[in-house]
């Protein structure tokens, strides 16, 4: 390594894993002005030493790339999880009498402002009523009531929540979303997909109140080590806010634009800088196992779990476009040089945007296009195939196994079709680089039980769910760190510990290869950097 010719802001000694094939471990690394400026052994760093370099030696701590969430929504759980949208998701509620005391106490607290709560789940939350349109106006017969289900993929409201909206029987669904309606076609308190939620929480928030719920958004990533996450729910309207607080960020946002409201956007790809930057196109092909709208060549058990969500015995789902019209979409985003992330659980949706994308291709043809699906959940190893041998890249909801795998299985899908959900092995075993991730604020943000999850598919039971698809600790870290950043269009300046890359770090209280795999997840992060600066725990 050659001679410095300066000195360092700081330099790190610890137990370095990289991420980097030339070099997978080190001693050392070096920071200046924010960037790597050298890694290696303790010698090979020594010479970056000065008066004024700021040197932590770590001792046994285990330093990795920060990680990199692929596909979450934060500037959606700023307000999720802020003190105006009560947190009812079975991590922090698990049973119906606590999310049912939750909600009657926020009607009673709000009053005329409205009560809104996030993360309603019949799945987990064994007990639940059937949310009808008659039960959430007993709740709150006079004030409006907005209840979310935990996927995102579907809203309950009330009818006087229906009026603050200005939704009304004659109110048209949404591109690729409906409101439900009853036999004489007025509204049932229903709203399937993000088109038609999105306007029931628009009155949730005030704009002054913002900056301080994405601010504890911020913090909430760096304390579980993300440095870098997408907004996979991209709305234009967020662009002068994020803006205004660009220097104030401490998460990298790589951003998609919602297709559902229309066939245009004001950015051109690749638009910001590498705090702020939008990369793509978000597209939901279709909706959520657990809401029953997913689109499949086969059917849903008849069990008591999919009749609790309302799925009627024979259903396998259904898509929320048609191939015409995700051909429409496609069509306009991707020759103008956008990135399209499709959101497809189904192995028919899988099949239909697959073709989407290749005649895409064939017409527009681009070298490196790096198209993604996400969440992926039904996908199968011909498809998976199919997929890399078209350039497109997957980024898996592995932690689905976690907290819904025993439902997968007894609930829905069956021991083949549930126990190979996220099959992440055979994602990897075609040569395709793929990413982890959490959705945020469906699940927590966890990347360490991701990685824990893919090595072990071990669901709640302790039950083991296929485990050909297991990933090695050393793959389910590279689908958290340089290949996310690599699906982000973002591997050029982070996701791995490299000279000239960004020093985004995460401190962990140990090696993830030397516990046992099941013990990941329960890993500290003491300290998390944003280009050398200390975010998490935040220095007085």
């Amino acid at each position: 390594m050659a001679s410095p010719t300066e000195t360092a802001e700081l330099v790190i000694y610890a137990n370095i894993l990289t991420v980097d094939d030339t070099r997978p471990t080190a001693e050392a690394l070096a920071v200046s002005d924010g960037r790597i400026v050298a890694v290696g052994s303790r010698a090979d760093v020594a010479g970056w030493v000065g008066e004024r370099t700021e040197v932590r030696d770590l001792g046994d701590s285990c330093v990795m790339p920060g990680f990199v969430e692929a596909h979450g929504h934060p500037l959606m759980e700023a307000m999720a999880l802020s003190d105006r949208i009560v947190d009812i998701r079975p991590v922090t509620l698990p049973t119906a009498d606590q999310v049912l005391d939750a909600i009657r106490a926020e009607v009673a607290n709000r009053g005329a402002s409205g009560a809104y709560l996030n993360g309603w789940d019949p799945l987990l939350q064994d007990g639940l009523p059937e949310p009808t349109l008659a039960w959430l106006d007993g709740v709150a017969p006079e004030t409006p009531l907005v209840i979310v289900h935990n996927s995102g993929h579907k809203a309950f409201f009330n009818t006087a929540a229906a009026q603050r909206a200005g939704l009304t029987r004659d109110t048209p669904d949404p591109k690729g979303a409906i409101y439900g309606r009853d036999a004489d076609g007025e509204l049932d308190g229903t709203a399937e997909e993000i088109a038609a939620v999105y306007p029931l929480l628009g009155n949730a928030i005030s704009a002054s109140d913002y900056p301080a719920m994405l601010a504890a958004e911020c913090a909430r990533l760096n304390r579980a080590g993300l440095t870098t996450c997408s907004e996979m729910s991209f709305d234009p309207m967020f662009r002068p806010l994020l803006a205004q607080m660009h220097d104030q960020l401490t998460v990298r946002l790589r951003t998609y634009e919602m297709s559902t409201a229309a066939l245009h956007t004001d950015a051109a790809p690749f638009d910001g800088d590498d705090i702020l930057r939008q990369v793509g196109i978000k597209i939901w092909v279709d909706g959520s196992p657990w809401v029953g709208n997913i689109d499949l060549t086969f059917p849903y058990l008849d069990t008591e779990a999919t009749r609790t969500i309302g799925v009627v015995p024979g259903s396998c789902g259904h898509a929320n476009y048609t191939r015409e019209q995700l051909a429409e979409i496609v069509g306009t985003f991707y020759p103008q040089g956008w990135q399209l992330a499709c959101h497809v659980h189904g192995d028919a949706g899988v099949d239909t945007i697959l073709d989407v994308y290749e005649q895409a291709l064939h017409a527009h043809p681009r070298e490196d296009h790096r198209l993604r699906l996400e969440h992926c959940g039904a996908i199968t190893p011909e498809q998976l195939r199919r997929a890399h041998d078209l350039g497109v890249t997957c980024s898996l909801f592995v932690d689905h196994l976690h907290y819904w795998g025993d439902v997968l299985v007894d609930g829905l899908f069956g021991p083949e079709r549930g126990g190979r959900w996220m099959p992440a092995g055979s994602a990897v075993a075609t040569g395709m680089r793929i990413s982890l991730h959490n959705d945020p604020p469906v699940t927590p943000e966890e990347p360490l039980r991701n990685i824990s999850v893919a090595v072990t598919r071990t669901a709640p039971s302790g039950r083991v769910l296929a485990p050909e698809e297991r990933l090695t600790v050393e793959q389910a870290i590279r689908a958290q760190t340089i290949d996310a950043a690599w699906q982000l269009f973002s591997d050029n300046v982070i996701g791995s510990l490299e000279v000239g890359k960004y020093a985004d770090l995460v401190v962990l209280s140990a090696d993830p290869h030397t516990v046992p795999a099941e013990r990941i997840a329960e890993l500290e992060v003491t300290a998390t950097f944003l280009a050398g600066r200390q975010v998490y725990p935040q220095l007085g």
